[in-house]
Formats: C-alpha cells, structure tokens, sequence
C-alpha cells in the first residue's frame, strides 16, 4: 500500500494542525511565562467535560488496539466486543463510586491515594512499579506497535516510524502538559471516529456490492453467522480466549475496573475536572463512545472475513482493508491510525511525568519550588520517550504477538492491585502490609496458575487470583492492628449521590447493553 501526493498532504496537514492547536491551548493566558504543578500536570484542574470524555478515549484507543481487536474480529467475530461494551458500565460505575472519594481528597495521582489510605512505603512501591510498566511495557508497545502499523499501511521504514513517532509525540505534549494532550483530544477522537466509520462504511458497502451499508450488515451476518456470538459456548475454537459467561461475571470485571477506575493515564482525565459533576458528565460521554467503538475496530474485521477469507494473518485485515480506501479517504483514516497512536502517547508520557514528579521526586524534596516540578516533569518525560525508543525494538521485536504478551504480563498484576484499592476505599480495616502482600501473591500466584494449569482461560485465571487476593488481605488486616490514622482518607465524606442526568445517562447505557448482548447472544 502506498499514499498518494493527496493522502500525504491530508496527513502532513493533520499533524501541522494538531501540532499547532497543541501549543495554542497551553499558551500561558497569564504572561507570567511560569506553570504550577497544577496547571501542568492536572490542567488546573479546569478541564470540560467534553475534553475528559474524549481524551479518556483517545488515552485507551492506539493503533495496536485498531488493528488487533479488528484481526480478533476476523478470528473471533463480535464477542471481542465485550472488552468495549463491558467498558461502558466500567466507567459508569468508576464515575459513581470512585470519583467522589478521589476528588474528594484532592489527589494528583493513584500512588498519592495509597499513601493517604495506606502508608508512604506502599506508594512507593507502586510508584516503581507504574513507572517501570508504563516505561518498558506500555511505551515501548505502543511506539513499537504503532511503528508497525505505521510500516504495515504506508510502507515506512519501521525504525524510522519509530523515531518520528516519539519525536511528534514529545513535540506535541512535553510542552504543554496534560492541557495539551486533553484539549486536543477532542480533534483526535473526532478523526478516529471519522476514520473509522469510513472504511465500516466502505467495508459493509462492499460486501453488499455496493447495495449499500444496511444491505451490507444483513448479507455479513448471513454469510458469517457464527461471527455474531457475544457469549462463546465451551466448544468454541475460541473459548480461551473469551470464556463464556466470565466476561460478564468473571475475570473481564477485573481488568476492567484496574485499568478504568485506577490506572493512572486514564484515570489523570477525570482527576483534572472542575468538579465531580463535570467529571462525571464526562465519563458518560465516553461510555457512550465505548459503545460505538466495535463499529469501528470490530466490524471491519468481521467484513474481512466476507472480502478477504483467505488472508495470512488477522492483523493484516485493517490494513487490508485500507488498501480497498480511494485516495484521498485513505490521507483521512491513514491520519486517523497515527492520531490514535500520538494521543495514546502523549497520554502515557503525561502520566509518566507525574507519577515520577509527585511520587518519587517531590517527598524526597518537599520544598521544590513549582516551577522546577513542572521542569523536573518535562525531564522525566522526555527521558521516558527516549528510553522507550530505543528499547522498544529489542524488548518486543522479537515477540510475534507482542500485544497479547502485554496482555498477559500486565494481568499478573491487576487482580492484586484491584485488591489493593477497591479495600482502600471500602474498607477501613485493610492494612498496608496486607496491601503490599496482596500485590505480591497477585504476581506468584498467577504465574504459578499460568505454569502449572495452562488451558485455564486467561480471563478466569485473573478471576480466581482476584478472590484469592481478596482473601489474603481480608485474613492479614484481621490478624493486624487497625491502620495508623493519620495515613487515613476521608471515606466517609464522599457522597455517591449523582445527578438526574447522570443516572439517566447509566440506564440508557445499561438498556443499550441488554438489548445488544439480547440480540448477539
């Protein structure tokens, strides 16, 4: 596949804009040339709620995401969906329960909450920990990945994607902090939806030769019946990978509550609102948005399987289908996939930057002045980038699934660290060395579960350590004395009342949901 001299100008000219817009929104209104950790960080904690719900989209939507969940959809067929519609009752439920008690508090990051609930050794820990798999996990995926879509679709040296993904993307958000990176975000999701809904459209309007998109849908779900399944019987080739009811009652709730409620480049978003209600409008916006994420990363899948039956590799029918794209509309969802990928990047180097600041320089140096945290961030990040350049070829360029390495390695972790902050906030007798140890057997134990019981389903093997996490620390904070109270948080104080609209908002997500999981059972 190669872009025409119209597609590249469309693409040259998307990153000029965004460029641009970048650095206008974090301009410094007041002419003081100076920034607070506040406004660089948590963008003065003024942002909209337009900007939250699409930067938390942007933040989880990268290129690899794209193409895998659209080769899983030519594998596996809708029931991929489930990691984006299971999402959208994530995020109302993280928008009515763990929002109140995070803003309540004030904090800037999720380390920030386990040492206020917990002790400084904890957020410590997890501190390192975030940092090291933010750097040399996520990163280094998402540049690596995204360099290999990049090469895939447009023929692009892969070293040299590499390269000119991290420089835009340092260029893009160093300066300007999460402002930036959230205030830009509703460009880039407006592209990726476009984009997106482009080549369903084509795809759906070729299957059908060219009867049109509705006729499309219909001859799809004739000629591929057993691609429209949400729930997977046992006998399913695939059941391994989505295990039946567990992605309604298992493992799926785990990873998905970890990654929306406490991880920290998604989460920032809702941090940096003005307050709890706009937060919350913005978290409805983008359980909205989840729901029409499957068509367009899942649909054009499945259409592959019509248009394309005998392709190699199901990753390869994306970009199969962008080579079907007329030139012009291929500049606009070719842009599209790189401004998945800078957005996702920019979100990533962002919460580097903080997490590193507030938890790990600024205790050791109390009395540093704003300006030189804002300074000391921007260093971080850049160090960052640059580390995960350079790494993200000998760390993943030897993996043929490098993305569902990530996957795996990463679910070692979550259930102890859902342990960790779902009893942080809910039960006030959780100590910290419970905290600490429950991360701890969350590592041994799934591992040991990964080696000793290997057909068991990746999904139902984070659901099991998740209770036998919850166990441990249940069993270690009893045999302890209660917490130290000045490490306490105020849990009391958070009310989960929400508004009219919000409530209305979650009933016709969960409506939406039952009538889709009714219709695709």
């Amino acid at each position: 596949m190669h872009l025409s001299t119209l597609d590249i100008c469309i693409v040259v000219l998307y990153a000029v804009f965004i460029f641009s817009l970048a650095q206008w929104v974090s301009r410094d209104k007041s002419g003081s040339g100076e920034r607070s950790a506040q406004d660089y960080f948590l963008a003065s904690r003024s942002l909209p709620w337009w900007a939250i719900g699409c930067s938390l989209i942007a933040a989880n939507i990268s290129a690899e995401q794209i193409i895998g969940m659209s080769g899983s959809g030519y594998v596996i067929g809708l029931g991929i969906a489930s990691y984006e519609w299971m999402a959208a009752l994530t995020l109302i439920l993280v928008g009515k329960y763990f929002l109140p008690i995070f803003l309540k508090n004030g904090i800037y990051t999720m380390p920030e909450f386990l040492e206020k609930r917990y002790s400084p050794t904890v957020r410590t820990v997890m501190a390192l920990f975030w940092l090291g798999v933010y750097v040399f996990v996520n990163l280094t995926s998402i540049l690596w990945l995204g360099a290999t879509a990049v090469n895939t679709v447009a023929g692009v040296d892969l070293d040299v994607a590499l390269v000119a993904l991290g420089v835009f993307a340092g260029a893009y958000a160093l300066y300007g902090g999460l402002k930036a990176v959230a205030l830009t975000d509703i460009v880039q999701v407006s592209l990726l939806m476009l984009g997106g809904l482009m080549i369903t459209w084509i795809a759906l309007d070729k299957v059908s030769d060219g009867a049109g998109v509705w006729t499309g849908l219909q001859v799809l779900m004739e000629r591929a019946p057993d691609k429209f399944h949400m729930i997977l019987s046992a006998d399913n080739p695939h059941y391994k990978d989505l295990p039946g009811l567990s992605v309604l009652l298992g493992g799926l709730w785990v990873m998905n509550v970890s990654y929306w409620g406490f991880n920290q480049y998604i989460i920032q978003r809702a941090l940096a609102a003005k307050d709890l209600a706009e937060a919350q409008k913005g978290i409805v916006l983008a359980a909205f948005l989840k729901l029409l994420m499957p068509l367009i990363i899942v649909v054009p899948g499945i259409a592959a399987v019509v248009l394309a039956p005998d392709l190699g590799r199901p990753d390869a029918a994306y970009p199969h289908l962008m080579s079907l794209l007329p030139s012009g509309i291929l500049g606009v969802v070719f842009s599209a996939l790189v401004a998945a990928i800078i957005a996702s990047l920019g979100s990533k180097i962002n919460s580097i930057a903080t997490i590193f600041t507030m938890d790990i320089y600024r205790p050791m140096r109390p009395g540093t002045s704003q300006a030189r945290l804002v300074l000391i961030g921007r260093i971080a990040a850049a160090v960052a980038l640059v580390v995960a350049v350079l790494t993200a070829r000998p760390l993943l360029g030897s993996f043929d699934q490098a993305f569902q390495f990530i996957q795996e390695f990463t679910g070692f972790f979550t259930p102890g660290i859902c342990v960790i902050f779902l009893l942080g906030m809910f039960w006030k007798r959780t100590t910290s060395a419970a905290a600490l140890i429950a991360a701890v057997f969350s590592a041994v134990l799934s591992l040991v579960l990964k080696l000793v019981v290997p057909e068991l389903p990746f999904m139902d093997r984070v659901g099991l350590t998740f209770l036998a996490c919850l166990v441990v620390a249940v069993v270690v904070s009893l045999a302890q004395r209660l917490p130290p109270t000045e490490y306490r948080i105020d849990l009391d104080g958070a009310g989960f009342a929400t508004s009219r609209s919000f409530n209305v908002a979650s009933l016709a997500i969960v409506a939406v949901l039952v009538v889709l999981y009714s219709v695709f059972w």
